[in-house]
């Protein structure tokens, strides 16, 4: 990807046409709006999921290169989405680190170690190994883009949701470490710290939480509701 700023979103459209962009967990929710997104836009996509019902439909509904099934707290599986990327896209412009997950909710008392270590493993050092991956694909392409997915929790604190927001947190840091490292090479690297999107994801935390302090699913989501302006 050309580090110029485009001149006009007519030009920043048609510039994406070709270019090879990794997605993970491209197969579901905000990953799969931003592949779909992208190869209406005329770029080559390959997502992952862990989810093997996600990536069997995918395809159907998304001009995909590729769907690897893959889990990017694991570094065997991230070395694997990475054969498979070069091997199907022949290199890479673009790194979506998309994957995460809600995280246990329940104050810091309460929390198993486990529950903690995968949240962070899964939101924080899933994007550094993916990273590390990408990286020298991206600088033999001669520039190009890392977009770390963040949260609005990464940002202001967010009670009951301690391993999440501490992830989210680093992923700002290892966003600004990166385009201080990488923007000698053409590497531009940026976060998206969104807020609360409806699915899946915030129905379980918005149920776990409203069983936590014995209040409905409805009245829970009120006061849920009562944080977005």
């Amino acid at each position: 990807m050309s580090t110029r700023a485009p001149a006009s979103a007519d030009e920043f459209l048609t510039g994406l046409k070709g270019q090879r962009v990794l997605v993970t967990a491209g197969a579901g929710g905000i990953g799969f709006a931003i592949a779909d997104t992208l190869s209406r836009l005329g770029a080559r996509i390959v997502v992952c999921d862990v989810s093997d019902e996600a990536l069997a439909a995918a395809p159907s509904k998304i001009d995909l290169v590729a769907a690897v099934k893959a889990d990017v707290s694991r570094d065997e599986d991230v070395d694997r989405l990475f054969e498979a990327v070069e091997k199907k896209l022949g290199g890479l412009d673009a790194l979506i680190n998309n994957a995460g997950i809600a995280g246990p909710t329940g104050g810091v008392d309460e929390i198993d170690p486990a529950d903690w270590r995968r949240c962070i493993d899964i939101c924080l050092t899933g994007q550094f190994l993916c990273a590390r991956r990408a990286v020298p694909l991206i600088k033999a392409a001669g520039g190009g883009s890392i977009v770390s997915m963040s949260s609005a929790a990464g940002r202001h604190g967010y009670a009951f949701r301690t391993p999440y927001s501490a992830a989210k947190f680093g992923v700002i840091g290892f966003t600004q470490s990166l385009a201080k490292e990488l923007g000698p090479h053409a590497i531009r690297v940026n976060a998206i710290l969104s807020g609360i999107i409806e699915g899946p994801r915030i129905e379980g935390v918005i149920s776990a939480r409203a069983k936590q302090v014995g209040i409905s699913h409805e009245e829970m989501t009120g006061r849920y509701l009562q944080n977005i302006s």
